[in-house]
């Protein structure tokens, strides 16, 4: 099966082990992704229904944008992607364009364009709120046209929410699979980056976004995949799932050096 990109950049995106997650995702009518992220597993799977959400609502504006408008959101975005505007002076002035924006239109446009413009794809946001990742030097960042027309297709059959993952989890019903791609345990105690979003993902989530899917899986009968670093930490909090360790490479260190494979878990937590 073909594997289909996302029209963003993403530290830390599923495509690279997406062969790996469909594998062991169980078949059902409905995927249910709490933390959708870039969307790789949505844009290689085959389900019936998605109901995609994250804590983002910047991300959560642009899906919903394109899969109303995709023709418009590629002609005026492809405007933002020339020479002009690939200058260190230029990006920081739309950085602060879209930090100050309200209009939910120009907003999705201008976070479409700081995510290929920006460092290595992060997306991150200081304390109040504000986008704060440095301009990425790029000789010429892609335009992601052909990806976001298929995304947009494939998002009819999608619905999208701005919430916490555990409200995104207690719609699962019988039919549906979970799908956890959560910011990752740190590796190292210096490993850790700064906020996603204006909120911190911290061990207890992780502690209990474990104890959610057991839950899940227990109380409502839908399987729960998760997928983390693996360490002694996340074999802990997973030890009552199925696991299997993959390789996958991580690409957000500052150093090229050490962008290299680690394992990574996946932790299926079945129905009884």
């Amino acid at each position: 099966m073909k594997k289909n990109r996302s029209f963003l950049k993403w530290a830390g995106g599923k495509y690279p082990l997406v062969d790996e997650i469909r594998e062991h995702l169980p078949r059902g009518d409905r995927l249910i992704e709490p933390f959708v992220g870039a969307g790789s597993v949505f844009l290689n799977t085959d389900y019936d229904e998605y109901i995609l959400a994250d804590i983002n609502s910047d991300l959560i504006n642009l899906y919903e944008i394109v899969k109303e408008c995709a023709e418009q959101v590629v002609k005026d975005s492809r405007e933002l992607f020339n020479d002009e505007n690939n200058q260190e002076a230029v990006y920081y002035e739309l950085r602060k364009e879209f930090n100050q924006s309200r209009d939910r239109y120009r907003r999705a446009l201008l976070f479409l364009y700081l995510n290929r413009h920006c460092y290595n794809g992060l997306c991150r946001y200081n304390l109040s709120g504000e986008f704060n990742v440095p301009f990425g030097r790029y000789k010429r960042p892609y335009f992601p046209e052909a990806e976001i027309y298929f995304f947009a297709e494939k998002a009819k059959r999608a619905t999208f929410f701005c919430e916490n993952y555990e409200q995104t989890m207690m719609k699962a019903s019988s039919g549906a699979v979970v799908y956890c791609d959560p910011p990752y345990a740190p590796l190292s105690a210096t490993a850790n980056f700064t906020a996603y979003h204006t909120n911190n993902f911290n061990l207890k989530d992780q502690q209990h976004l474990a104890l959610l899917a057991r839950s899940v899986a227990g109380n409502l009968g839908v399987p729960v995949l998760i997928s983390n670093h693996a360490t002694e930490l996340t074999r802990e909090w997973y030890k009552e799932a199925k696991l299997v360790v993959v390789r996958g490479r991580r690409t957000i260190s500052r150093n090229v050096t050490g962008r290299t494979k680690v394992d990574e878990l996946l932790a299926l937590y079945r129905p009884r």
